[in-house]
């Protein structure tokens, strides 16, 4: 046994003895060869420039202005007050540099090991530079680079789109050699999502240094690869106008083609994202923060809000795949309906009922009745699977970051989220685009051009990528050919008849327009209520969220136009008169050819 121990003891100090000459002369030879070769040679990189942004007409969203960043030569001892000197002739230079930020700095990243020149300045404008340039030029411990410095022309307008960049962090260094070369990345909208191809790619250079660093001659150069341009599909001007027409109200606007071209997407209020570009002051964050409108929330991919009767049409296209026949027959609406024995009315918006009641009709005049009594027959399994088919409750895959999928909710998903079995009662308010419902405004202004043209878009801000042309995805989607075509001629029907929900707003535009309103509760009504409030009545808000969804010509689908006024009250007299502006703008702006305007508003058929 004694000598087995003795042998282990042996092994061990051989194992050990082994392994630590393999680091000695070997391992350790590779780091102080490189070590040694940092000595000769020196390797820099250059930073690649930002590439810009621009709308369809080539305005500038997203540009670069030209300056200076000025850095100070390591290994600078403040005792012998070489470091105070230099940064007394920048103070003295550009009063507005803060010393003691300076010096913080730069004792932070100097170190024996470093021979890098220690950044103290991000940005001087070129302008401020110019006057001040020969002198600072003669100051061996002090060097001025070239540098770019992000900025927004049209600031509030199309910051949710746009987004900005801002400061990386050590996480966003780690996973990303440009950005952490560079300092900074693209921390929302178009800026974050085409962060890899806006931001290029390095380019080096290899030197031969001294002794102190000096380079005295170039071995190998690489220019960097930059100006990876994006071209959008929004149209500014566009943009601008609807965000001013917005006025006191809050909400969402989105013009896009059928195939999926995003025009314009505002999310009003916004935020000026300039402010983000050097570091966000808490107060302002702060400010932004409190804001009960909430301007630094996207709301048109971020919101999620209950799409009411704007879902109408597409719960009647779920009702005919499950059933194919269901749509076959009228429903009566007396006003309100009853589940079983309980004396619990779900209410018709119309106290009075509607009678008998047509798919083409329930679509127009937005009978409640008529919705609840076909869910009963289908169920909401069956409807919840069909409307994510028409990309509801489900991402629309627009190249924006982060966005959210809302809900369509079946039965699976009430017991996952709340442990509790799925009732028939909230199948009826389901139906009707209440209770969980949760959809995005860019879903419904994607489902309202599948109802348009049967394609379900994928929408798309970016037109042109690095000279690369974006091709639109659609996604053809089957229907009954009649059952549709009674759903559009309602939605006709809503915008250009008497007794539609947006006739006063929409039916004297200089184009046919089809649509459908909304008005989706954010508090429920009691039982005991017999006379509804009027909703100017209410508190601001616990006012319902004001819905229009329309697409345009009606003969020939080319734009659709979304606009949701939060606690707005009624959609057609509301978020309607915007809808209706943003279409005689368009009209006014040549977006309309001359086939598609109309010689004559006919009543296109009698509707039941």
């Amino acid at each position: 046994m004694r000598y087995k121990f003795i042998l282990l003891v042996f092994i061990v100090f051989w194992a050990v003895m082994i392994t630590r000459l393999y680091h000695v002369s070997i391992k350790s030879n590779f780091y102080y060869e490189g070590l040694a070769k940092e000595n000769i040679e020196r390797k820099q990189f250059i930073k690649p420039v930002r590439g810009e942004i621009s709308d369809k007409n080539g305005h500038l969203l997203a540009m670069n202005q030209i300056g200076f960043s000025l850095s100070i030569a390591p290994h600078l001892k403040s005792k012998s007050k070489e470091l105070e000197v230099v940064i007394d002739k920048l103070i003295e230079t550009f009063p507005d540099l803060n010393k003691t930020v300076m010096l913080k700095v730069y004792k932070k990243h100097n170190s024996p090991y470093n021979h890098k020149y220690i950044k103290v300045v991000d940005f001087i404008h070129y302008s401020s530079m110019m006057g001040a340039y020969p002198k600072l030029s003669l100051e061996d411990n002090l060097k001025i680079e070239a540098e770019t410095k992000r900025y927004y022309p049209y600031g509030k307008y199309a910051a949710h789109i746009v987004g900005y960049t801002g400061r990386s962090n050590k996480k966003e260094n780690k996973k990303d050699a440009v950005v952490d070369e560079v300092g900074k990345v693209g921390k929302s909208g178009l800026e974050r999502y085409y962060n890899k191809v806006l931001q290029g790619e390095l380019g080096y250079e290899v030197s031969k240094v001294t002794a102190t660093n000096k380079a005295i001659d170039v071995l190998e150069k690489e220019l960097p690869k930059d100006n990876k341009n994006i071209k959008l599909n929004l149209d500014i001007e566009l943009q601008q106008m609807i965000y001013e027409r917005f006025g006191d109200h809050t909400g969402v606007a989105i013009v896009m083609k059928t195939n999926g071209e995003l025009l314009s997407a505002v999310s009003y209020p916004s935020y000026d994202p300039n402010l983000f570009v050097g570091g966000i002051s808490s107060k302002a964050w702060k400010a932004l923060q409190l804001d009960l409108a909430h301007p630094f929330t996207n709301k048109f991919i971020h919101g999620t809000y209950p799409p009411g009767s704007a879902i109408k049409m597409g719960m009647a296209l779920a009702f005919s795949k499950a059933l194919p026949n269901i749509l076959d027959s009228s429903e009566h609406c007396s006003g309100h309906i009853t589940l079983g024995s309980s004396k619990h009315k779900f209410r018709c918006w119309s106290r009075w009922g509607h009678g008998t009641v047509g798919l083409r009709r329930a679509i127009r005049e937005s009978c409640d009745v008529y919705f609840y009594n076909k869910s009963l027959k289908v169920g909401i399994d069956a409807m919840a699977k069909n409307l994510h088919n028409f990309g509801l409750g489900v991402k629309t895959g627009v190249d924006l970051p982060r966005e959210y999928a809302g809900v369509m909710p079946d039965k699976a998903w009430k017991m996952k989220r709340f442990k509790q079995p799925w009732y028939k009662g909230e199948t009826v308010i389901s139906a009707i685009g209440q209770g969980y419902d949760l959809v995005t405004p860019l879903q419904v202004a994607r489902y309202t051009g599948m109802i348009a043209t049967s394609n379900l878009a994928v929408p798309r801000v970016a037109k042109m990528i690095d000279t690369k042309s974006v091709e639109p995805e659609l996604k053809h989607i089957s229907f009954d050919a009649y059952y549709l075509e009674e759903i559009r001629k309602g939605m006709y029907d809503v915008c250009n008849i008497r007794g539609g929900t947006a006739f006063r707003t929409m039916s004297k535009l200089p184009i046919i327009v089809a649509g459908k309103t909304g008005t989706s509760q954010v508090t429920s009504i009691p039982q005991s209520t017999k006379v509804r409030l009027k909703e100017s009545q209410l508190a601001y808000f616990h006012r319902s969220h004001a819905w229009i969804t329309t697409y345009a010509p009606y003969d020939n689908p080319k734009y659709i136009v979304t606009v949701l006024v939060e606690h707005g009250g009624h959609g057609g007299s509301t978020a309607g008169p915007i809808a209706a502006d943003i279409y005689k703008w368009l009209f006014k702006h040549g977006y309309f050819e001359e086939e598609g305007i109309p010689s004559k508003r006919t009543d296109n058929n009698s509707s039941q």
